[in-house]
């Protein structure tokens, strides 16, 4: 097959592209390769054999072009992070998936499937459970709550504790830019996939880690920020306390996970959840990379938050797994992938600081009461 991949310099797309070579396919990227993930330009990993467009994947008559000459689409080109330009994040992921669409129904194009890459933030706070009210799905914790050190999410009706619970894909309460934004993408292709016949999948990704994540981002990528923390001899700095639940996955399990999307039959019109299986607390997590660097500092806790965090989130990955996929990787493979990609890089002291300047400016790293 000719597969186009939008954002294929990027981190899960490049890896995508290069297994696609391996696989035998045409691959053709196409990518802005704009700061602050691409800063220094074309990256050095970029798929051998790959044919490179540089341009917005907004550019009608460039897709265009590019979508005439192929098979199917992996559409990963997208704006992340935790910044206050919002409609930044509608206009490109969401108007983006809707050109696709639009170019192939207007020119009736034979795509034989659309891979979008959705995110675990399109179920926001997720699924809990209370002792006395049952299932939950609670709002986002009020800036209120958290000033005063207030971290878990209480029952909305009685007050009480609650118990995260699996979250499937079922269940969709983004409460971010970003989050709203991905939501809005897998909407757009899965029921425009449906309505002109155009065999689409959507993958929630939960938090995805290995070599080539950008180092560069100021909000997002635990893996980054711990590695980078202990390799330069630091402890990193645990938001709330500590306690935030997570599940990570490796990339080399969601490349296989991409992989089943494009030739699995009976994941065209659907939409999966691809995480890593174990839910970890940012403070185990930060232990697995202390250890693999053999550091005796541990993480830790400054009474700071970030204004917007998800407190606990959990994916449900039963219904990929019925299809075959499963998670075969441990965060402690995606640190130690991550750091030996690190290992040697040039220009690192400054990025900590940098990303952590950033966050204060916006207004995002707060400091609660107690």
């Amino acid at each position: 097959m000719r597969i186009l991949v939008t954002g294929g310099a990027g981190f899960i797309g490049s890896h995508t592209a290069d297994r696609l070579v391996e696989l035998g396919h045409e691959v053709v990227v196409l990518d802005a390769l704009t700061a602050p993930v691409h800063r220094d330009g074309k990256p050095n990993y970029l798929t051998p054999g790959a044919e490179l467009w540089v341009g917005d994947v907004r550019d009608k008559d460039l897709l265009a072009n590019l979508l005439r000459r192929v098979d199917a689409v992996y559409h990963f080109a997208a704006y992340q992070d935790y910044l206050t330009d919002f409609s930044r994040f509608t206009s490109t992921n969401v108007v983006s998936t809707a050109l696709i669409y639009e170019v192939a129904v207007a020119e009736g194009l034979d795509l034989q499937r659309v891979v979008v890459a959705s995110s675990q933030s399109a179920m926001g706070e997720g699924l809990y459970s209370c002792p006395v009210d049952g299932p939950q799905a609670p709002d986002m914790r009020p800036e209120s709550a958290l000033a005063r050190g207030e971290w878990d999410h209480r029952c909305p009706q009685c007050g009480g504790p609650l118990e995260m619970l699996l979250t499937p894909e079922s269940f969709s309460h983004p409460q971010n830019a970003y989050g709203m934004s991905k939501y809005g993408e897998e909407m757009v292709a899965v029921n425009l996939g449906r309505r002109y016949d155009i065999p689409t999948v959507a993958l929630r990704y939960s938090i995805v880690q290995g070599p080539r994540q950008s180092i560069y981002n100021a909000y997002s990528g635990a893996c980054r920020i711990f590695c980078l923390h202990y390799l330069l001899g630091s402890a990193p700095t645990l938001y709330e306390d500590g306690g935030m639940v997570r599940d990570y996955v490796n990339i080399h399990d969601v490349v296989a996970a991409n992989e089943l999307a494009l030739t699995d039959d009976r994941a065209a019109g659907r939409v999966f959840n691809v995480g890593g299986g174990t839910a970890y607390t940012t403070a185990e997590f930060a232990d697995v990379v202390r250890a693999h660097y053999g550091s005796e500092l541990p993480a830790r806790v400054s009474g700071e938050y970030r204004f917007g965090d998800t407190r606990h989130i959990h994916s449900d990955i039963s219904a990929l797994r019925d299809l075959g996929w499963e998670p075969k990787r441990i965060p402690a493979d995606s640190v130690a992938e991550y750091a030996a990609w690190l290992e040697g890089m040039p220009g690192l002291d400054d990025v900590l600081a940098d990303a952590d300047a950033k966050m204060r400016q916006l207004g995002v790293v707060r400091r609660a009461a107690t």
